[in-house]
């Protein structure tokens, strides 16, 4: 049975061109990612060559202002960003899951606290939010992650919470209920397995967003400035006169291109898993 299930969501995948197109283009980060140490022509924290030299045969995208290879950047950067984005969203899909749990199986004073608080983290003005904390928690990888954690687990928290209240309706969980279960194996058995699948689309969109937050918060300065993600990349080619002169077509287009492309294979990814989980999105084949 199990298996007829993962081979009808294969199905569904394989048959979505924009499914296998996200997914295709996230092996390809995550193959780039992990073996940027042998992809990478230079040290990317290296001086190899002149600064601002155009691309040529020994640098294909070019030096920056103090002559590092930035090939090299973009590939390393591809770690760190893709790194951040991960677990961001996996922090941020864990603190959903619990309050959305909680909030959905209790009911009550404890689901009118949640949600208030769900609703104060959503309508407080994002941006200002986020800069705000960035520059008084202070730049760091982890400290970035932190920021956007706390940020994004709101919007997950309320989409688990309905699958719950759906979820604790049927007869099963009642029939639980009734013989006395546990509530721990209430929620382990019967409740969580039927969130999960939600949570993995969530997950999917939430490392969307991160990656297109870090990269945002290190654009403005905030981000970690000993580490090398395609945002800080874009940070020092803006602060370093890239726009002032014919840089900026490989010190500022690669690594912006490189975003919106993983962002994209992020979104078409999110965009099959929901076909998965909602028949009523598939089309008549």
């Amino acid at each position: 049975m199990e298996k007829q299930k993962w081979k009808r969501y294969w199905n569904v995948i394989s048959s979505n061109n924009l499914g296998l197109l996200g997914i295709s283009l996230l092996v390809i980060f995550l193959l780039i990612a992990l073996l940027a140490p042998l992809l990478a022509p230079f040290d990317p924290t290296a001086r190899v060559g002149a600064p601002f030299s155009k691309p040529n045969g020994d640098f294909l995208l070019g030096t920056n202002d103090i002559g590092q290879d930035i090939l090299s950047e973009l590939l390393y950067g591809t770690r760190v960003s893709l790194l951040i984005g991960i677990l961001a969203a996996l922090i941020s899909i864990i603190l959903g899951c619990l309050v959305g749990i909680v909030s959905g199986y209790y009911g009550g004073k404890v689901d009118s606290f949640l949600m208030r608080l769900v609703d104060l983290v959503l309508v407080i003005p994002f941006l200002p939010l986020m800069i705000l904390l960035a520059a008084f928690i202070g730049p760091s990888f982890w400290n970035i992650i932190l920021v956007i954690s706390l940020l994004s687990w709101a919007s997950p928290a309320r989409v688990i919470r309905s699958q719950v209240l759906t979820l604790k309706t049927k007869g099963y969980v009642e029939a639980a209920r009734s013989i006395g279960t546990s509530i721990k194996v209430i929620l382990f058995r019967h409740i969580l397995p039927g969130v999960i699948p939600i949570a993995l689309s969530q997950f999917v969109m939430a490392a969307s967003h991160s990656i297109l937050i870090e990269a945002s918060l290190s654009f403005l300065g905030l981000g970690d400035p000993f580490t090398k993600s395609w945002g800080t990349i874009l940070y020092y080619a803006q602060a370093r006169g890239a726009f002032l002169t014919d840089a900026w077509i490989w010190w500022v287009l690669p690594p912006g291109l490189l975003i919106t492309t993983l962002v994209i294979g992020f979104a078409f990814t999110g965009y099959s898993l929901e076909e998965i989980l909602n028949p009523r999105l598939r089309k008549e084949r």
